[in-house]
């Protein structure tokens, strides 16, 4: 028997015998195959619809690149190599990864302030570009370069003078570790003639975890002009525009899935112009919540039923230590409720109580459900965390009060 998920309006995973399934098999007997709990759990064959969903929207110029902090796991990086045009990293591990696929070393970027000496030389040595993101790193990267007769391909990331309206999380327009300020921008492309650097072209992000259509084709206009502005300056034809991303999913009752039809359509619009303006160049959308976090689960057994002045806990043996971003604390003002559902309990054969899902730490940070309808979970009930493919384990401190680290499964 199939039932919806009512918690979110278009749940990915089907519910068979009140009992969730993923990857084609029910929660319980992957969570004996695996040999217990906790553990996250990522559906292949939904990554790959995202990509083909994503591919039938927008226009075929635009190409798409996966954000692997998203979501690191060596098999689903590997995955993502035969769906996408490239990946972008944010470190020497994350490089390591992406290296360890088919990808094309051309198709990777490296992106994020604090490179160090040894990152911007492997970058370089490895021929991927490099997204520079100060006037002192490009000074780095040309002084590290000249000795190996190297030339690395290099990206200006750019913090604009303007903002994602209604973005989770603001990446750019105003003061900011990351990119070089807009105004500043000519200035440091005068220089580069001089280094032994090869300009390739623009990074402009500025915001995450965006739902609103409306904001993103703003930010999409404004990044396109603002790049025109500044390959005024440049040195040499821009190769890549690299548009950001921000691309958002619903988490929290009342959220709205992004209207990604619109979103490509007005992007479809702006390409003529585009491609006119800048005829030798790339166009990337670089994603990664927005690939992945829909894919994956995060499962904690319900070790203990525990009344406390006429409230219910159910004391799990996961928590905060494995999802910090489900428990509230990876940047939530106000705390609000992940998805949270009863796994093998999908729907209650009645009326649920109210029930406070908490883990195993000793602090009242530890919570991953906060009164949600979950008091018909029995000890030994497996507890599930949708929306957990992205910014989960790796966002996480594992190290925490020294519990073992969740398994991690690819399906």
């Amino acid at each position: 028997m199939n039932r919806p998920v009512h918690h979110l309006q278009n749940p990915p995973f089907p519910v068979e015998d009140n009992c969730l399934n993923i990857g084609g098999m029910p929660l319980t007997l992957l969570a004996e195959q695996i040999t217990g709990t906790p553990f996250y759990a990522y559906d292949s064959h939904l990554i790959t619809e995202r990509v083909a969903r994503l591919r039938a929207a927008l226009p075929p110029d635009i190409h798409l690149h996966y954000a692997i902090k998203a979501n690191p796991m060596p098999a689903v990086v590997r995955h993502f190599a035969g769906l996408v045009d490239g990946f972008d990293v944010a470190s020497e591990g994350e490089l390591k990864v992406a290296l360890d696929t088919p990808m094309q070393p051309a198709g990777i970027s490296f992106a994020g302030p604090g490179k160090s000496d040894r990152e911007l030389r492997d970058a370089a040595i490895a021929g991927i570009v490099v997204s520079v993101e100060s006037e002192h790193e490009v000074e780095r990267l040309a002084r590290l370069a000249a000795p190996l007769g190297l030339r690395p391909k290099v990206v200006v990331r750019v913090n604009p003078d303007f903002e994602l309206r209604s973005s989770g999380m603001q990446m750019g327009g105003r003061a900011s570790q990351f990119g070089v300020d807009a105004e500043r921008v000519p200035a440091l492309l005068a220089c580069m003639p001089e280094l032994p650097l090869e300009f390739y072209g623009f990074h402009i992000f500025c915001g995450s975890q965006n739902l609103r259509a409306e904001s993103l084709m703003e930010a999409q206009r404004n990044t396109f002009d603002l790049a025109r502005r500044l390959a005024a300056h440049a040195p040499g034809p821009v190769k890549l525009l690299n548009l950001g991303g921000g691309f958002g999913i619903p988490y929290f009752p009342g959220e709205q899935p992004l209207d990604l039809e619109a979103v490509g359509t007005h992007l479809a619009g702006l390409m003529p112009d585009a491609r006119r303006d800048f005829p030798e160049a790339r166009f990337v959308l670089e994603l990664g919540r927005y690939l992945v976090g829909e894919a994956g689960i995060y499962v904690c057994r319900v070790l203990e039923r525990k009344f406390s002045r006429d409230q219910l806990f159910l004391i799990t043996d996961g928590g905060l230590h494995h999802h910090l971003a489900a428990s509230g604390n990876f940047g939530q003002v106000i705390r609000k409720n992940y998805p949270v559902i009863v796994g093998n309990r999908v729907v209650p054969e009645s009326a649920a109580a109210l029930a406070s899902v908490v883990g195993p730490l000793c602090t009242p940070l530890d919570l991953l459900a906060d009164k949600m309808e979950l008091g018909h979970a029995c000890e030994g009930d497996l507890i599930v965390v949708l929306q957990s493919g992205a910014y989960g384990l790796t966002a996480s401190p594992t190290a925490f009060l020294s519990h073992p680290a969740p398994a991690e499964i690819f399906l």
